[in-house]
C-alpha cells in the first residue's frame, strides 16, 4: 500500500534520485504488499504490524536504502552498519546500480529477520528479536 506522502517525497527529490526513489518505492510495496508505507521521521519508510523493515533516505553519499533488521541478514552488499541498532543499509546514485533481485531476496529476510523497534520505548530501549 502506497500513500501520497511517498510520492509527494519522491516527487521533491532531483530528477536522477527521483528515478532511484521510484523504482525503490515500487519494489519495496510489490516485495512487500502487506506492509503499511508511510513517511516517518521524514522518510518512506515500511511497516510490518507497526515494526519498521525498511525504508529509504536521502543522504550525501546518495540514496539510503536501509533494513531495520538488516544487519542480521547476512548480505555483503548491505554494508553500511548501524552503530546502535540492528540496520544495514546500501546507497545508490544511480538507478542503474538497483539489481532487484538482490532488493526482493532483502525484502524477504525483512519478513522474517526482525527486531522489535516498534516495542523499543517500552522495553527501556532494549531490542528483541520477533
Amino acid at each position: 500500500m502506497r500513500y501520497s506522502g511517498i510520492d509527494d517525497f519522491n516527487a521533491a527529490q532531483s530528477a536522477s534520485d527521483r528515478i532511484i526513489c521510484e523504482r525503490l518505492a515500487a519494489l519495496i510495496s510489490a516485495g512487500l504488499p502487506q506492509a503499511d508505507g508511510r513517511i516517518w521521521h521524514g522518510h518512506p519508510v515500511w511497516f510490518l504490524d507497526g515494526n519498521p523493515v525498511a525504508g529509504y533516505s536521502r543522504q550525501k553519499p546518495g540514496i539510503r536504502l536501509m533494513f531495520w533488521s538488516g544487519a542480521d541478514f547476512d548480505e555483503p552488499a548491505l554494508n553500511v552498519i548501524g552503530k546502535t541498532f540492528r540496520d544495514a543499509s546500501i546507497f545508490y546514485t544511480d538507478a542503474a546500480g538497483i539489481c532487484a533481485q538482490d532488493v526482493q531476496r532483502w525484502l524477504t529476510k525483512a519478513e522474517t529477520i526482525q527486531w522489535d523497534y516498534k516495542n523499543i520505548v517500552r522495553n527501556k530501549g532494549l531490542l528483541r528479536r520477533i
